[in-house]
């Protein structure tokens, strides 16, 4: 709940180095802690602190395919410059592959551990058109069609247990009939992104598994996949996404804009994401979607294991319980390995988990993971022995700026038999009261014993419990220079929602031109730059559709200047405001922003940067597009002081962008 994994819980990473392994992580992390993913460290809860020898990837939530912010080891690296082939998933599969190579011929005898978390498929759903009109009309049918489609097939292949019922459409989703025609070719093109990316997906996964088999070491290599976001992603809006952070940020795009950009979807001109039936449709037969952690449309996945050597039964299907906390004490039990009570000299904690290989001989062997609780955003849920009770909190994901009370009248506990209801299908909390009471009291003793008090909703300003900590703390002003690159959002003085100036001091020969500060990227941001001919520009970005350019008439001259953009805003939350851009104390320009960005900028990883704008530019210019004289320094000062109310809005946006993007 506060993002920071303790020294107590070692990771399975940590204790396989310390038996023998080699061990290497390859692409999304989004494991360390906000305020400790500067490039000042610490990095005890990077992946080379918490025990892989080898890190490649991406440290945040998500990231453009295209133009991620990628890390090796702990330094910043721009794989991507320069490339028109490149894209994250396939260069995270070349580096694991790699690695496992070098590693098996320099230390043959020495086993090795990989652990690669694509970016597919979260948000934004990027990928080539090759592989996107692989899938051109497949989705036309619409997302009712779809969910049975997908509902008959998990019954022919014997996924789900025959017998099982397709749940009802919730109300709050509405069919592909009600849907206006208007914009049905978006939503099919959205979802024919989405299965492009999932397709390309495979055959990375795929070209990883022929190496290891090219390699000698398939028959003796316990592979895990498990597919899945928690559950299909309900937070893209009615109609869908062009600009992530528009709905990141509590801003739905009007459908029009959607309609008239329907090229660029997969593409890194935007960060799209499908309509929230689609999410409905995917997580077939359950109920709800991601978030929803009270059902299982909310949190389960499909996972397969091989491993030719320890289980005999290929092709074979498994439908005990389990949960993804079993996953580190099966590869301990496969691999001869004692959970140590102890590493590097602290006492461990209780493991959470049951191992899973007592599953691999025997189909039918009884569940010994019996008690499993579920809760997220006040959705909650228990599994025990069979049953599960279910309480959904009232808040479905794609509505992001709404507090819910606990224990209101919109909660209701539900329980089900999953023994002879596999989807959730039928409520028998009214046959069953006392069940359900028992199950209620077992959820209260896991959250207790789990930590999962006081319970938060974000919306409700209930989570001023536990404040996210900031690596500022209450600072308002800060000079930066050109050392300071990818540097993460919010680890600089935020001008969010306030009036606040920035003065950059340099020194430039004839036709200077480049970045001088920026942050964010071409979905949202800001940027203080010389143009092409070198005329001194502040730029806004709104979610990449309403761009704001103040400008001074004439380019700088050679020589040391003080460039001043002071911003007044107008009140209140995600309102516009005034610029003045001066030049040597005197005024050049003025103009006015409508709108502006009331919480994150990116949740892809853009950064600040000085110099430079690095990953996807926020303006109009090239990639990068270097400053070619002398930044002295530039300072950036928040002025004034935010509301209450505005400030806990900025509270409530900011932790649901995190926990909406896991």
């Amino acid at each position: 709940y506060d993002s920071i994994i303790p020294k107590e819980a070692a990771s399975v990473a940590e204790i396989l180095k310390q038996s023998g392994y080699s061990t290497g992580a390859f692409g999304k992390w989004h494991l360390a802690p906000l305020w400790e993913q500067t490039l000042a460290g610490p990095f005890d809860r990077w992946p080379t602190g918490l025990g892989f020898e080898r890190f490649y990837g991406i440290l945040n939530a998500e990231a453009s395919q295209w133009e991620p912010p990628m890390f090796d080891q702990t330094t910043p690296v721009m794989p991507y410059e320069g490339r028109d082939d490149y894209h994250m998933t396939e260069d995270i599969a070349d580096k694991a592959i790699s690695w496992m190579r070098v590693q098996k011929a320099s230390q043959p005898e020495k086993p090795f551990f990989t652990y690669i978390a694509t970016g597919a498929m979260h948000c934004p759903h990027h990928v080539g058109p090759e592989w996107i009109e692989k899938f051109k009309g497949q989705f036309d049918q619409g997302w009712d069609v779809l969910r049975r489609e997908i509902y008959e097939r998990q019954l022919a292949l014997g996924v789900i247990p025959a017998g099982t019922k397709l749940t009802e459409r919730p109300d709050e989703v509405p069919s592909w009939d009600e849907y206006p025609d208007r914009y049905k070719p978006v939503a099919s093109r959205l979802m024919e992104v989405f299965a492009g990316f999932l397709a390309h997906t495979d055959a990375q996964i795929g070209r990883v598994l022929d190496a290891v088999e090219a390699m000698g070491e398939a028959d003796n290599t316990l592979f895990m996949y498990i597919t899945g976001d928690n559950g299909a992603s309900g937070e893209g809006t009615l109609h869908g996404a062009w600009s992530a952070p528009s709905f990141q940020n509590g801003r739905p795009e009007d459908p029009e804009w959607l309609l008239e950009h329907m090229d660029d979807f997969g593409s890194a001109d935007c960060e799209n994401h499908y309509n929230y039936p689609w999410a409905w449709a995917l997580d077939s037969p359950f109920q709800w979607m991601k978030q929803v952690a009270s059902h299982f449309g909310g949190t389960r996945n499909a996972m397969a294991v091989s491993w030719p050597k320890g289980i005999t039964d290929a092709g074979g299907l498994r439908t005990q319980f389990h949960h993804v906390v079993d996953i580190a004490p099966t590869i301990y039990e496969a691999c001869g390995i004692t959970q140590p009570s102890s590493v590097n000299g602290i006492e461990q904690m209780e493991v959470h988990g049951t191992s899973m290989a007592y599953t691999f001989d025997d189909a039918d062997v009884a569940d010994r993971h019996e008690t499993q609780y579920f809760e997220m955003m006040g959705n909650r849920g228990v599994y025990h022995q069979g049953w599960m009770a279910s309480c959904f909190h009232g808040r479905p994901p794609w509505i992001r700026w709404q507090g819910m009370p606990f224990d209101g009248e919109q909660e209701r506990w539900e329980l089900y038999d999953l023994r002879t209801d596999f989807s959730q299908a039928v409520d028998v909390a009214a046959q069953y009261p006392e069940k359900l009471a028992e199950l209620m009291e077992v959820f209260d003793r896991e959250a207790r014993r789990n930590s999962v008090y006081p319970m938060r909703d974000p919306g409700s300003g209930s989570q001023i419990v536990a404040p996210v900590p900031s690596s500022l703390g209450d600072l308002t002003k800060m000079t930066y220079t050109s050392a300071h690159a990818r540097m993460p959002e919010f680890s600089v003085v935020n001008v969010k929602n306030t009036s606040w100036r920035m003065t950059a001091v340099v020194e430039v020969g004839e036709a200077a031109q480049g970045v001088i500060a920026c942050q964010g990227g071409n979905m949202a941001g800001w940027s203080l730059y010389l143009s092409e001919v070198g005329v001194p520009t502040f730029h806004y970005n709104w979610f990449g559709h309403q761009h704001t350019s103040v400008a001074a008439p004439t380019a700088l001259t050679a020589g040391r200047h003080e460039i001043d953009m002071l911003f007044a805003y107008d009140g209140g939350f995600a309102a516009g405001g005034d610029v003045a851009l001066s030049v040597d104390g005197a005024l050049v320009a003025e103009g006015h922003v409508p709108n502006t960005v009331p919480v994150i900028f990116s949740m892809s990883g853009e950064t600040f940067d000085v110099g430079v704008d690095t990953g996807a530019p926020v303006g109009p210019y090239p990639h990068q597009f270097e400053f070619t004289g002398r930044i002295v320094g530039v300072t950036i000062e928040r002025l004034g002081e935010r509301p209450e109310s505005v400030l806990q809005a900025m509270r409530d946006g900011q932790i649901r962008a995190s926990i909406a993007s896991q």
